[in-house]
């Protein structure tokens, strides 16, 4: 006969036995070497079922130069990808969904020395996302699966799907035998169950060799890189240095010294392929008045390698706008 006084010790055994088949680890997981067909498909059911939440929140990242990839994590549009991918901090982005919908989104954080980095979607949500772990709780041998956008967007093929199993451990760096390629940086892996518990990074010196950055690396520096900060002095993104823009025009103010002209542009330099020419009045850079000569030369020293410039400017009594992206000073 149960008293009444022994409910609480059954509802708890009751719960950590429903716990721990919630939490169970799939028997695949400890094995060597699937050892039938069963176990071969039980894999991949397990991972058929993650699939299309996973895909629906796998983005192709637009670049200046290729692109990359990266994963919707919450639904007000909050994005993890790699450092080299996400340009910089405060970076203007165009994000690709699998249908080829495109959203426009800002670079906030990232941490150079890991691969690590953040982006908001900046036009209105709600977004599909993924659940995430930052807590390490998965072995070597673990059946994998990466996603992403591999070569580039590619709205026929979609978002592509690559099985592997971790092959090593560390507290930046997981390695698996899923095979990435150019596109894929960014891009997410998940465990059997559908879960994210890390980014792509970048392949080793053969393509079995893949490096991802785990969650739990992100976890460190997460409250920074939401703030938009530049960490580390790695090889994964450059921090940006004012006064290495490059433009290639002189510039000199008119005989009446109303209007601000360019004087000469040098060959083969960011001035000459935009169409900029000798005579040409300019009159704003980016959303500044230009004044005189002293003030343009001020306002250029500000700029950085890779930085866009605009510029508003009037020959024969037409004025136009274009848009410049500086080169690094000779």
């Amino acid at each position: 006969m149960t008293r009444l006084k022994d409910y609480p010790v059954i509802m708890l055994l009751c719960w950590v036995a429903i716990s721990s088949l919630v939490s169970a680890r799939p028997y695949f997981n400890d094995q060597k070497a699937p050892e039938s067909l069963d176990d071969l498909q039980n894999i991949q059911k397990a991972v058929q079922a993650s699939l299309p939440k996973a895909r629906a929140a796998t983005v192709c990242v637009e670049l200046k130069e290729g692109s990359g990839s990266g994963v919707i994590i919450s639904p007000d549009g909050l994005v993890l990808t790699a450092a080299h991918v996400s340009g910089g901090v405060d970076e203007e982005l165009t994000l690709v969904f699998e249908d080829g919908k495109k959203l426009k989104a800002r670079s906030l954080g990232l941490n150079s020395d890991n691969d690590a980095a953040m982006i908001q979607i900046t036009d209105p949500g709600p977004f599909p996302y993924v659940d995430y772990e930052t807590v390490t709780n998965f072995e070597l041998g673990d059946w994998v699966f990466a996603l992403g956008h591999s070569g580039g967007f590619d709205k026929e093929r979609g978002v592509v799907t690559r099985v592997g199993r971790v092959v090593r451990l560390s507290s930046d760096t997981i390695r698996t035998d899923c095979m990435l390629i150019g596109g894929d940086s960014g891009g997410p892996l998940f465990n059997s169950d559908g879960t994210l518990i890390a980014i792509h990074s970048r392949v080793g010196m053969i393509k079995e060799d893949s490096q991802h950055v785990p969650l739990e690396a992100f976890e460190r520096k997460w409250s920074e890189m939401k703030a938009s900060e530049f960490l580390g002095n790695g090889p994964f993104a450059q921090r940006r240095k004012p006064g290495t823009g490059y433009l290639g025009v002189s510039v000199a103010l008119e005989s009446h010294g109303e209007r601000l002209v360019i004087d000469k542009v040098g060959e083969d330099t960011p001035a000459s392929r935009a169409g900029l020419e000798a005579g040409m009045a300019l009159l704003k850079l980016n959303d500044h008045t230009l004044t005189s000569v002293e003030q343009f030369q001020k306002l250029m020293g500000k700029m950085a390698k890779g930085d866009e410039i605009r510029l508003t400017w009037e020959r024969q009594e037409e004025i136009e706008e274009i848009t410049v992206e500086l080169e690094a000073r000779p």
